[in-house]
């Protein structure tokens, strides 16, 4: 018999050094791992940083690009099991006035544009999957905007409701998933020639199954930001050490612990 392979996750947005860190912790936990961003060479240098992620050069805001990669991951590595969404970006300014269009757009195509395009190019995958994960990074602002991060805030508070949206679906596949496979296993062997629609069943065993959740920081913080400021103590940051951490952490969580919950990091 076969070994099964391990998990396979995409990391969006893996060329900042939350994507680093992030890639660099499933790595090292084993997880095969492929990290994706728009400038090739940037995403080439994360991928060796994270020792041993796959790069891939795509523009997540491009549906038709993310299709293609969906395409090419498919043939080159096989199901996407998980996928973490780090591509975001950070707009602010002094008041509502300062909230410009041009922050506005910015912010709508790297974090919520680009969370769509992905989660819809993978959700089957995901959701076919025991352990399948979908994960974003929010923003304690989401439930405390201020004026200042009105359009930030704004987008991010959508993209939780994308999240939202992804856990239901989840949920109610992972009900119907388990209905087919008591169906299957009432009706006894099946018949030379059947779908080995079985796997059904194998894909949401009791008590587990995919999930999607919400990550909120308040920041977050690495070692080239504090050496650029040394006299700063970055009070409430989280640092992407534990967000990598936090993140490998989501495959051992049952699912019940995790689907549509809003988890916030120290």
């Amino acid at each position: 018999m076969k070994p099964t392979p391990a998990p396979l996750v995409l990391v969006a947005g893996g060329s900042s050094a939350a994507g680093i860190a992030v890639a660099a912790a499933l790595v090292s936990a084993g997880f095969r791992v492929l990290t994706a961003g728009s400038d090739a060479g940037r995403i080439g240098a994360a991928a060796a940083l994270a020792g041993g992620a796959v790069p891939l050069v795509c523009d997540l805001s491009d549906p038709d690009a993310v299709a293609a990669m969906g395409d090419r991951i498919h043939r080159e590595h096989g199901p996407v099991g998980a996928l973490i969404h780090l591509v975001g970006g950070w707009r602010g300014g002094k008041g509502l006035a300062a909230q410009s269009d041009a922050d506005w757009d910015f912010l709508h195509r790297s974090v919520l544009t680009t969370l769509r395009n992905t989660t819809r190019a993978f959700y089957d995958d995901i959701a076919a999957s025991p352990t399948g994960r979908i994960a974003i990074v929010s923003s304690t602002s989401v439930t405390a905007p201020t004026p200042g991060n009105a359009n930030y805030a704004a987008i991010k508070a959508a993209a939780e409701t994308w999240i939202q949206a992804l856990a239901a679906g989840l949920a109610a596949d992972a009900v119907i998933g388990a209905a087919a496979g008591e169906l299957l296993a009432s009706s006894g062997p099946a018949t030379a020639g059947a779908p080995a629609a079985a796997t059904t069943a194998e894909a949401v065993p009791a008590g587990d199954g995919p999930a999607a959740v919400v990550l909120v920081v308040k920041a977050l913080v690495d070692d080239a930001m504090r050496a650029a400021s040394p006299e700063r103590k970055f009070p409430g940051f989280t640092d992407v050490a534990v967000l990598g951490q936090t993140v490998v952490g989501l495959f051992s969580t049952p699912a019940v612990q995790l689907n549509g919950h809003r988890i916030e990091l120290n």
